[in-house]
């Protein structure tokens, strides 16, 4: 039996290149027998802003207790998203802000402890990952900071690993032929489950 997948498109337009990337990742995990539960941040009704922080949790909207409920049942989670300003969009940072709370991604060991018990673990991640800037220069001169933020700073927090990245870009400058070939890739991760 196939891998219970969450796939993540943290692109507000589902019509993007980074829509098109979700579709071949989902059609290529399909077709290998895994199941796929698919989550458009875009098509999502939620606040994306935590008005008080995490002194005052927010009551979920439906569709974050659904978005919740995936995570839960998820063996392997899938985020595509676009590079904005060296990091993801808002609207996928409010989706994590909002989703992966104390108590349900990880929990403080005591009020005043530094350290912490980690609820996500035994899920493994992959970050597909667009950007306008040629990967090369996003990880030797900037240093990858959306990277960094999402594989150590959140999803290890929480238990989730391995964490791996697969990047394209520079988009602006890709052709179709280009193009194809990326979706090709995405398919063949898909179809593995990776």
């Amino acid at each position: 039996m196939g891998k219970q997948i969450l796939l993540i498109l943290g692109h507000p337009n589902s019509d993007s290149f980074c829509g098109a990337i979700a579709d071949s990742y989902e059609a290529g995990a399909k077709a290998a027998g895994h199941r796929v539960t698919r989550l458009d941040l875009g098509k999502l009704q939620f606040d994306p802003i935590l008005h008080k922080g995490y002194a005052v949790i927010q009551d979920l909207e439906p569709d974050l207790v659904m978005a919740q409920d995936a995570v839960r049942r998820a063996d392997h989670l899938v985020f595509v998203f676009p590079v904005w300003w060296g990091g993801p969009p808002a609207l996928m940072k409010g989706f994590i802000d909002r989703l992966f709370l104390p108590g349900f991604a990880f929990k403080f060991k005591s009020p005043t402890a530094v350290w912490w018990d980690r609820l996500l673990e035994k899920r493994s991640a992959r970050l597909i990952v667009t950007m306008d800037t040629p990967p090369w220069y996003y990880r030797f001169v900037y240093r990858m900071p959306g990277h960094n933020q999402m594989r150590r700073t959140i999803l290890d927090f929480c238990g989730v690993k391995p964490v791996s990245i697969t990047e394209f870009g520079p988009v602006k400058t890709s052709d179709d032929k280009l193009r194809q070939k990326w979706l090709g890739a995405v398919e063949i991760l898909g179809r593995d489950a990776r």
